[in-house]
């Protein structure tokens, strides 16, 4: 047997057989009335010498019951939320089948919940009387450094590292200069960088004892949950123009008007034209946000944006504490920091991973990118550590909740289970590597593909409208120039500084997988390969990005025996430590607020306010919801108005049908269709670009059956035109940022009455 499979041994000193309890001849006597056995000598001691008091499990005071209770708190607040919503999207799954609507799940849904917290309320109870009866056992401390697969050989010398550092500041620094080399440079560095960390790694975790993870301390934990208060509050005040809420939005809308889930399409016609083959009816976000606004009897927005967000922004929060306090091999705390002002401070990218935070947690998959994925990593790592079932339990959970936050999830979890496969495969742990695997992507997986069954294949032109090679994936989520650096440093770096052994090997599981995916061709294959191209520039998604940067600046230089007070004094070495890693991280923190575009910054699309707000344009929220105080005046038909507001009208209310929702969605119903074509001109009409001739219009309004119509005041030329074909003023509204004038036809019916 080899020494990695035989590993360390301990040698316990013999004792006599009065003491072990035994007989002379070596046989147990079984009795429970003969003398008690002695304590096992400690390792090392002299025969005869007095031995110093065995250790034995600790009886936990008050002051210690409530030190751990506070530290456990967001693994149990982030493992819960996880267990209730996969149970909630299993509920959801099975309305299909039962026919049931979205408010009776709901309701079965929050008995469920209750029913669990009372059997673990009633499972915890019942371990602490039974810990309380146990008698505290004698034991004997395991040797330091001593665990599975543990070998008595050194680690990865300095000069072993040396080159893959070497190959990654070179992959990081290439990679981030935009263009100005031909991308195989850095692609084949990054490549070679990521080949080099999973063998160190795989060493690592061969010869490396078991990890002491820790658990947080009180202050941490503290700290952590007054900066996740903090983030979810903000949540409420900032605003940003995303268009595609009016399908997430509008489909919350939907459900807690009608009470029923719009399989169908709901934007352009009510369920007679098949729904976006790119939005299958999997995530169940948007139909608990819906359900929850008919629940409480408020708007379903207002469900959204004022109670699901805070609660979101504060859970992601926590997983990003997991991630890094599981992962972060010292100074967790101001890793976690450095994170959290990565994410508000490099947010002005349309997909930088700060845009998914805050801005679009309301949209499952931001939640899915900002919590789902650091999560996912923090029990890949413990799972692989402990083996436990209900590790691999909670892989399952999340990757059913996961499907109901997102359908990438069906191409973004697989590959992320393959990179942390991956690693496991490196040590010939395929056993524990499939067993993740399937548990992880089963549920995504297997939803896509029924309701692929059941509702048809993606469209060609859905799945293809965008694309972007490997250069521009970097370049839209790792972003250019010294952020672009920063990103590479954390993609091929960060692995050799999180915590060895199994944090290390997956942390380079994932660069090597990333790494492969960057070569050229990879992607091109992967898109011709699935025909969903337009949603692989997510693929970095897998990495969890900002714990990474975060990670980077718990880097410890190996200060030399000989350079001035190291030797001398043993506390230096740890302050000049401290001191790298607090430079690091304003270093670090300086390029963000330099380079990046925060969360607050008009460029990055976000409107903050000193109250609580949707998260939408202010001004025209307000035009739209006065057009829809004129519902009672209006006659029956589709209401055209500028774009920006008819885009927010499905939010409004799903009585409020608009010609054009939002032009991108008309690609899968043939955009060079009459149909396409009739919006796409009425739009252009609205908007003040351009007026057709009075037949086209007259005609193109009567096939889309245009009964009201809303102009800026500006756009003269369009009212005149809408006179001549007896369209009349019936609302006019003064705004200093954008009067509305609105007309209906006169020969279109009467109004609805109202009482």
């Amino acid at each position: 047997m080899t020494a990695i499979e035989s590993g360390p041994t301990k040698t316990v000193p013999a004792v006599s057989p009065a003491q072990a309890g035994a007989d002379p001849s070596g046989a147990a006597t079984g009795s429970e009335t003969g003398p008690e056995p002695a304590a096992t000598a400690w390792p090392g001691t002299v025969p005869g010498e007095a031995l110093p008091p065995m250790p034995v499990r600790r009886r936990f005071g008050l002051v210690d019951r409530v030190r751990r209770f506070v530290g456990a708190i967001p693994r149990r607040l982030t493992d819960a939320a996880v267990v209730a919503f996969a149970l909630y999207t299993v509920i959801y799954h099975l309305g299909f089948l039962f026919d049931l609507p979205p408010s009776r799940s709901l309701r079965i849904w929050l008995g469920a919940c209750a029913l669990l917290v009372v059997l673990r309320l009633g499972v915890a109870v019942l371990r602490e009387r039974a810990a309380l009866r146990t008698p505290a056992p004698t034991s004997v401390p395991d040797e330091p450094g001593a665990g599975e697969g543990a070998d008595t050989r050194r680690g990865p010398r300095w000069w072993w590292v040396l080159p893959a550092v070497l190959l990654a500041v070179a992959a990081a620094v290439t990679a981030g200069q935009g263009g100005g080399m031909p991308w195989w440079w850095p692609a084949s560095l990054g490549l070679a960088a990521a080949v080099a960390v999973a063998l160190l790694a795989r060493r690592t975790w061969l010869v490396g004892g078991a990890d002491d993870e820790g658990a947080p301390t009180v202050w941490q934990t503290c700290y952590v949950l007054l900066v996740s208060v903090g983030v979810g509050v903000s949540s409420l005040y900032g605003a940003r123009n995303t268009p595609d809420d009016v399908f997430y939005v509008g489909k919350s809308v939907w459900v807690a008007e009608r009470d029923s889930v719009p399989v169908r399409d709901f934007l352009f016609t009510e369920g007679v034209l098949p729904g976006l083959s790119t939005q299958p009816p999997i995530s169940s976000i948007e139909v608990l946000a819906g359900a929850l606004g008919r629940f409480l009897g408020i708007h379903a927005a207002n469900a959204l944006f004022y109670v699901m967000l805070p609660a979101l922004a504060f859970l992601a929060v926590l997983a990003l504490w997991r991630l890094v306090h599981r992962w972060a091999p010292r100074r967790a705390v101001l890793a976690f920091t450095v994170a959290v002002a990565y994410l508000y401070l490099v947010a002005g990218s349309d997909a930088a991973l700060g845009t998914f935070h805050l801005p679009r947690l309301h949209e499952g998959k931001g939640m899915f990118v900002s919590a789902a994925v650091p999560l996912m990593w923090v029990y890949l790592t413990e799972w692989f550590e402990s083996r436990s079932r209900w590790k691999l339990f909670l892989i399952f959970a999340l990757g059913v909740a996961s499907a109901g936050l997102t359908s990438t999830a069906a191409i973004i979890l697989p590959i992320l289970a393959g990179a942390a496969g991956l690693a496991m495969v490196l040590v010939g742990r395929w056993g524990a590597a499939v067993a993740a695997f399937v548990a992880a992507v089963a549920y995504p997986v297997g939803s896509v593909v029924v309701s692929r069954l059941a509702l048809g294949g993606v469209t060609e032109v859905g799945g293809q409208t965008q694309f972007f090679d490997a250069e521009g994936t970097y370049r839209r989520t790792l972003m250019l120039g010294t952020l672009g650096v920063i990103g590479g440093l954390a993609l091929w770096l960060a692995p050799l500084l999180v915590r060895g052994r199994t944090p290390r090997l997956m942390a380079a599981g994932a660069a090597l997988t990333m790494s492969v995916l960057f070569v050229p061709g990879v992607l091109e294959f992967l898109a011709d390969l699935t025909g969903i191209a337009a949603v692989l520039w997510r693929v970095p998604w897998i990495l969890a990005l900002p714990g990474l940067v975060g990670i980077l600046c718990t880097v410890q230089l190996p200060w030399p025996r000989r350079f001035p007070l190291v030797g001398a004094l043993p506390w230096t070495g740890r302050m000049l430590t401290s001191l790298t890693s607090a430079l690091l991280a304003a270093v670090l923190v300086t390029s963000f607020g330099l380079y990046g575009i925060p969360m607050w910054h008009r460029d990055s699309f976000v409107e903050t306010h000193p109250h609580p707000v949707w998260k939408v344009p202010q001004e025209r929220l307000g035009r739209i919801e006065w057009i829809h105080s004129l519902t009672p005046a209006r006659p029956p038909g589709l209401l055209l108005a500028p774009s920006t507001l008819m885009r927010l009208a499905p939010m409004i209310s799903s009585e409020m049908r608009v010609v054009l929702p939002r032009d991108g969605y008309l690609i899968e119903y043939d955009w060079e269709s009459e149909f396409a074509q009739d919006r796409l001109r009425l739009a252009a009409f609205a908007d003040g670009n351009g007026v057709p001739t009075e037949e086209e219009l007259a005609a193109t309004l009567e096939r889309l059956d245009v009964t009201t119509v809303c102009v800026y005041f500006g756009n003269r030329q369009a009212r005149r035109a809408l006179e001549r074909l007896d369209f009349e003023v019936f609302g006019e509204r003064e705004d200093p940022a954008g009067s509305v004038r609105c007309l209906r036809k006169i020969d279109a019916g009467a109004p609805p009455e109202t009482d």
